[in-house]
């Protein structure tokens, strides 16, 4: 009986105007920290309505509007907090965007922050490996200029040396990086790289 409830309640909802897609809720851990700050931590309106539903989150904030089924009436959140306390993840996975996120979205040559790739430090044409310690956010013409040489060979210089960084580093990292859109609701939440008014 209450499956039912609870697809006929989701369903209803999903039906509502494409207007209220605009409506993501903050999506805080247990101790009211965003799970992620880059990419920030955000569900669908729907999502934070279904986890309300499901009892798995708390609402700290709303919005002004509504959504309606044919029984119910709730007002869109805009924050949320996880009842239960998710293990940030200690290990940093190797991949393309936290890497960039890592060289703070810039070359590592030349610093500019347009059309980035990466670059083998130690090409692999002499045995330079994929890895944290040797995979660097290049700009396309550095990256070009580069080719398959060596540092010394192509007379370009790191502006840090690459290195594998750690789960919480990368998290701070991100708070470096806030998002085009952030609602009111969410700034107390928040704490992106600002100086404190004394």
């Amino acid at each position: 009986m209450q499956a039912a409830a609870e697809i006929e309640f989701r369903t209803s909802f999903v039906r509502e105007p494409g207007a209220l897609k605009s409506h993501p809720a903050l999506v805080l851990n247990a101790d009211y920290r965003p799970l992620s700050y880059y990419p920030l931590s955000l569900w669908p309106w729907q999502e934070a309505i279904k986890a309300v539903w499901l009892d798995r989150v708390q609402i700290v904030a709303e919005y002004d509007e509504v959504v309606r089924s044919p029984s119910t009436e709730i007002r869109i959140p805009s924050v949320v907090v996880l009842k239960d306390y998710i293990q940030p993840q200690k290990r940093v996975a190797f991949t393309r965007f936290n890497l960039f996120l890592r060289d703070e979205f810039s070359c590592q040559y030349c610093g500019s922050k347009g059309d980035l790739t990466f670059d083998h430090v130690v090409p692999r044409a002499r045995g330079g490996v994929t890895s944290w310690e040797n995979v660097v956010a290049a700009c396309a013409k550095c990256n070009l200029r580069k080719g398959a040489r060596s540092l010394r060979a192509s007379g370009l210089t790191l502006r840090k040396p690459p290195r594998q960084p750690g789960a919480e580093e990368l998290r701070n990292m991100g708070r470096k990086f806030p998002p085009n859109y952030l609602h009111d609701s969410w700034l107390d939440f928040l704490y992106w790289d600002a100086e404190l008014e004394e």
